[in-house]
């Protein structure tokens, strides 16, 4: 069982594992030791271990706006 109150933010871990989860699901390789662990279990220890970390958004709007336009050539 994984002990989260070691976690800042239990909602972040759930949120991260879940994603990783689907990752895994989806064909990712793990990062730890399998064993005959499920994909959820594997994507909590991921987490735990810090083998993988939340990314933070890039707002798509402020990057369009940094934009410079350029000169026709």
């Amino acid at each position: 069982m994984i002990d989260r109150t070691k976690l800042p933010n239990s909602f972040e871990f759930v949120v991260t594992a879940g994603a990783r989860a689907r990752q895994l699901l989806a064909g990712s390789v793990p990062r730890v030791a399998v064993g005959e662990h499920k994909k959820t279990t594997i994507a909590q220890r991921e987490v735990m271990t810090r083998q993988v970390e939340k990314l933070e958004k890039v707002d798509k709007v402020d990057k369009v706006d940094k934009v410079e336009p350029t000169d026709p050539e």
